[in-house]
């Protein structure tokens, strides 16, 4: 078995001290959060510790963190994603690299996993950026089948330190413990969908989850903890951790 570990950075946390239990990242782009500088820096880092570098890209919402959904049109969607996906390639670039993946962050993530408008608008824009992005999704979500539609390859991700509901997705963060801040239930939370295949809901049902990488959020309280704990608790188990 094996997995990727992933984490949202580049959004004003320690991601220094996140990075090397990583194998892959997805660094903001300007939509939530960052800007040409903390780009910059985000890669070059991401680059040094061998992490593969994604973009994670927004509704356009600085001032909410990207957390509200936005009633926007298809075709600003789109050209959002464009530039900011578009910004993040060229950092990369210039440091000599090349983006690999491409995942939705906030409010645009989950409205893109259950709305097939939203979910083909941010595929396609993918697309135009470059046609050999994989594109990351909710696990079994609609994201990951307009993916399939546009062609690009996709990759379904799980959470280690987010509360599932009974139908996959995750839960709202104003329900209390949608966060998972203790880092062994973390850890036991991502060994049971990197091996099991199925995650434990809120109300106790057992959700199946089919996950080729699974997330620590940068801005999870004590995040390098939790990731370093999902790792020994995986590498334990006999499951290789690896970047897409």
């Amino acid at each position: 078995m094996k997995i990727d570990l992933n984490a949202d950075v580049g959004e004003g946390y320690d991601d220094r001290a996140l990075m090397p239990y990583l194998t892959s990242v997805n660094v903001a782009c300007g939509g939530h959060a960052g800007d040409a500088r903390t780009m910059a820096d985000t890669v070059g880092a991401a680059l040094e510790l061998g992490n593969a570098v994604g973009a994670h890209p927004s509704y356009p919402d600085r001032e909410h963190f990207g957390r509200r959904e936005l009633a926007l049109p298809l075709a600003a969607i789109e050209a959002s994603i464009r530039e900011q996906v578009g910004a993040l390639a060229a950092t990369a670039a210039a440091a000599g690299a090349r983006l690999v993946h491409v995942k939705p962050h906030g409010a645009l993530y989950n409205v893109a996993a259950r709305e097939v408008a939203v979910a083909r608008a941010v595929a396609r824009a993918v697309r135009d950026v470059d046609p050999e992005l994989r594109l990351i999704g909710l696990a079994g979500s609609i994201l990951l089948e307009m993916a399939g539609e546009m062609g690009l390859a996709s990759a379904g991700e799980g959470f280690a330190d987010r509360l599932y509901m009974a139908d996959g997705s995750l839960a709202p963060r104003t329900l209390a413990g949608a966060v998972i801040v203790d880092p062994a239930a973390a850890a036991e939370q991502a060994l049971r969908i990197a091996r099991d295949r199925e995650v434990v809901a809120a109300d106790g049902t057992r959700v199946r989850i089919r996950a080729e990488t699974l997330c620590i959020h940068g801005d999870t309280r004590g995040a390098p903890a939790i990731a370093r704990a999902v790792r020994e608790r995986l590498l334990n188990a006999g499951i290789e951790i690896q970047a897409l």
